[in-house]
């Protein structure tokens, strides 16, 4: 506890008040200092007997670099109080000028809260601050804009009381903080060049051709690979016709191993996770081997994010030898470049991920190249 400004300047009037009245008389004493001993003692006893507030954060969802998050604290007290709060905010997050114009809540990541009971400005270091007056239960919301991968820490928060005439004020602190996961740049493969993906492509799928199984008739989308030539020139005026091929217990299934130098481990990143990601949507299920830890092959849009979030705070490192061999992909980052090599075939991961239309690149933040976990936009949570 602590006097403010005004409280201070308050003692000084009371001080040169005093001073006055030595030299005049008590009358000066009786007229100026006995008001204002008044004042500060009783906001001195009203700022000791507020109760401690009661904070709780909410979870805040993740996203990809340049989504918008909001964040919403509730705070709860026992009577009416002037209060600022202040919260604390990581280097990988910007705080957003208020939106007046209200939010989706697509780009809150589900949520929309109840107003703030006040205006929310942001202060010279970039953190959030609410001077208002708090009446039982109250909310503290800003946005935030993820500005990098990794995992980003909100707090801790700070609330300081006050009198009401702002003399004394009060400082509680808080130790809770929430993270919020900024996902790697996710680019869309299915705009690279149609050469590169079918190569891609008929790599790891030529990994769980097995026997031959049995013919059926040619669908829209199957790989012109797949029909059965020697059937269509018997039998010319009919129908192309596919192979089947024998499914066992690996079909289907592909491991992605990554591995980079410290330096560059976004590019490195964004490259796995564009792989990945083109995969699962293309009904691949999908493993994922990183040099600290590693993911069993899965599909769907949680075993999605599981590998997001670990690609979101992956920082660098080399593979053991096992694990290099074992992997069907292999995305490599060093001084070379960033490639996605299967079968000893290495393809640069640009080539891979070049645009056909207009050559916007992917990784801008308002860019619709960047895929989600549940295959839809940026912005889009499902």
């Amino acid at each position: 506890m602590r006097l403010t400004l005004r409280g201070w300047t308050a003692v000084a009037v009371v001080a040169a008040a005093m001073a006055l009245a030595w030299q005049y008389g008590p009358r000066a004493l009786n007229a100026i200092v006995a008001p204002l001993v008044v004042v500060l003692a009783a906001g001195l006893v009203t700022t000791v007997r507020i109760d401690r507030p009661t904070v709780r954060r909410t979870p805040v969802a993740a996203g990809f670099v340049g989504e918008r998050r909001r964040v919403e604290v509730e705070i709860e007290t026992g009577s009416a109080v002037a209060a600022t709060v202040r919260d604390a905010v990581a280097d990988g997050c910007t705080v957003l000028e208020p939106d007046t114009g209200g939010t989706s809540g697509a780009e809150t990541g589900g949520r929309v809260a109840t107003e703030t009971a006040g205006t929310v400005e942001i202060d010279g270091d970039g953190r959030p601050v609410l001077i208002t007056t708090l009446e039982g239960d109250d909310r503290f919301v800003y946005d935030v804009r993820l500005e990098g991968r990794g995992e980003h820490r909100l707090g801790p928060l700070t609330i300081t009381v006050s009198d009401v005439l702002g003399l004394v004020e009060r400082r509680f602190a808080y130790d809770e903080t929430r993270t919020v996961i900024g996902y790697p740049i996710v680019r869309d493969l299915r705009a690279g060049p149609d050469d590169e993906l079918e190569a891609f492509l008929e790599a790891i799928e030529g990994r769980d051709r097995e026997a031959f199984d049995h013919l059926r008739e040619y669908q829209r989308g199957d790989s012109l690979r797949d029909v059965h030539w020697k059937s269509a020139a018997k039998r010319p005026d009919a129908d192309l016709v596919v192979t089947e091929y024998t499914a066992d217990e690996e079909t289907g299934s592909v491991t992605v191993a990554a591995e980079s130098a410290t330096a560059r481990d976004d590019e490195l990143a964004t490259a796995a996770a564009s792989v990945a990601t083109y995969l699962l949507e293309a009904g691949v299920d999908v493993g994922v081997s990183l040099p600290e830890r590693e993911f069993g092959a899965g599909a769907g849009r949680e075993h999605h994010r599981d590998v997001l979030a670990a690609l979101a705070t992956y920082d660098g490192g080399d593979l053991d030898d096992r694990r290099r061999e074992r992997a069907d992909v292999l995305v490599r980052a060093d001084s070379e470049g960033t490639r996605v090599i299967v079968d000893g075939r290495a393809v640069p991961f640009d080539r891979l991920a070049a645009g056909r239309n207009d050559g916007r690149q992917s990784g801008d933040a308002g860019s619709t190249d960047q895929r989600r976990p549940d295959g839809g936009k940026p912005g889009v949570m499902a």
